[in-house]
């Protein structure tokens, strides 16, 4: 591939092809777009602007300052003032609190994530744009090879990932950084260059200083792996609603000879899946162990096990997957008006006239004091080992409610409404993976050394 001296800007046609596979959008869509000031998501914002102008809607460029640098607060001012002058409308969500000595990349990227989503979701922007290109998706799959990644890890990123109230759009990971940088300078737009990309601190910092990739090989192997595993997740989410069984009370069931006889890759997928959705997890286990688990499943899990923070339990109803609440250390505040999401897993609200409470697992201290104390029956009866890893609702040590039991101390059921949901942060079937951009990878890869 060409340098990005000589490299073809990306123009508005070709710009609305790769959005519109992402779709569909509103008639006048509304979308957000995540802006560093770097020439990657500074150009994303730019070319959506103009898609969704020439469509009568709207972008909203949110720049997010991390405070991890002194020259932070300047820099977002900065981004500010380029898009003030090209009059997109743009917000700056600052990450305060404070900040960890170790793993600041991850922290740093949780914070920006759950900053960009939770303006979205207020302000009923339902599309969020990321700016992830070829070199990025590149990196990624050669990072993951390089820790021998399975075929999920190595299908790269998603075009699409489907959340709770947002969609996450990247439509530019069939675009190499140098098309970008040249648009930008067609648009005669300056951008900025983020210090952490010049050192050595951080591994894919260390893959860029090290070695040039071949972004094209590795694009292709993640479009294979990308096609694949969309249909794995197809097939999976199937088995699972017909054979799972997901109970609002965050737990599942499974017919161990279901899950026995079903093809190895969809056992495997269904097991991964229901630990990561009833642990609260972001990420699966360790493929080795996981394999381990099914073969005992297979074999006639005779005992209870453990496994990415979840028990894995033989009933004769069938096997039980539920929390290990000796692993839930959260405590989450919980306040009138403001949803609070608690060990990834439940949304609880609380409504009325109450005073500030605090939402913690129920543990078996709890509910050993729901059988001893004053408590009236549970209006639902749960499986024993479900119980202890419950939401519960408490002020200091007394504890006041425990939803899914249906329990509610009464002076506060006269003053408040408390709901909960299950809604972990991975779905147990979600979407599947995305694949309209990976899958077009070879073609347009083609026409860019052709044309560039």
């Amino acid at each position: 591939m060409s340098e990005s001296a000589s490299a073809r800007a990306l123009g508005s046609a070709e710009f609305a092809a790769l959005i519109g596979a992402l779709g569909p959008f509103e008639r006048r869509p509304a979308v957000a777009v995540a802006v560093s000031g770097g020439p990657d998501s500074l150009c994303l914002c730019l070319l959506a602007d103009r898609w969704a102008r020439a469509r009568g809607g709207q972008v909203s460029a949110l720049i997010v300052d991390h405070g991890l640098r002194p020259t932070a607060a300047a820099e977002a001012r900065q981004v500010a003032d380029w898009l003030c002058a090209r009059r997109i409308e743009h917000r700056i969500l600052g990450w305060t609190g404070p900040k960890p000595a170790t793993g600041v990349q991850a922290a740093a990227r949780e914070a920006r994530y759950a900053l960009l989503g939770a303006w979205c979701r207020d302000t009923g922007v339902l599309h969020l744009l990321l700016a992830h290109h070829l070199d990025d998706q590149a990196e990624t799959v050669a990072l993951r090879q390089a820790r021998q990644s399975g075929p999920d890890g190595l299908a790269g990123m998603a075009a699409v990932r489907e959340l709770k109230g947002l969609r996450l759009l990247r439509p530019l990971l069939s675009v190499p950084k140098d098309r970008l940088c040249a648009t930008l300078t067609a648009a005669g737009q300056p951008w900025l260059e983020d210090p952490s990309n010049l050192a050595d601190a951080f591994a894919r910092s260390r893959l860029r200083l090290g070695a040039r990739l071949d972004a094209e090989r590795l694009a292709r192997t993640a479009a294979a792996h990308a096609a694949e595993r969309a249909a794995q997740d197809q097939r999976t989410a199937a088995w699972l609603a017909s054979q799972g069984r997901i109970d609002p009370a965050g737990f599942v069931r499974f017919s161990p000879s279901a899950l026995a006889s079903a093809p190895p890759e969809i056992s495997r997928r269904a097991l991964q899946q229901a630990l990561i959705g009833i642990g609260g997890n972001r990420y699966p286990p360790r493929q080795a162990r996981l394999a381990r688990l099914l073969e005992q499943v297979r074999g006639g899990l005779a005992s209870g096990r453990t496994l990415a923070g979840c028990r894995i339990l033989p009933r004769r109803e069938g096997l039980l997957i539920c929390r290990e609440a000796q692993r839930i250390a959260e405590v989450t505040p919980l306040a009138p008006g403001a949803p609070a999401l608690w060990d990834r897993r439940f949304r609880l609200e609380l409504s009325g006239d109450a005073p500030a409470l605090e939402v913690r697992a129920l543990g078996d201290a709890g509910a050993r004091e729901l059988g001893a104390s004053d408590w009236p029956a549970p209006r639902r009866r749960l499986p024993a080992p479900v119980r202890p890893g419950l939401p519960s609702v408490w002020r200091g040590a007394a504890l006041l409610a425990v939803p899914h039991l249906g329990l509610i101390r009464p002076w506060l059921a006269r003053r408040a409404r408390i709901a909960a949901r299950f809604e972990p942060g991975t779905a147990l079937a979600g979407a599947p993976f995305h694949v309209a951009a990976a899958v077009a990878v070879t073609t347009l890869l083609r026409d860019a050394e052709t044309l560039c």
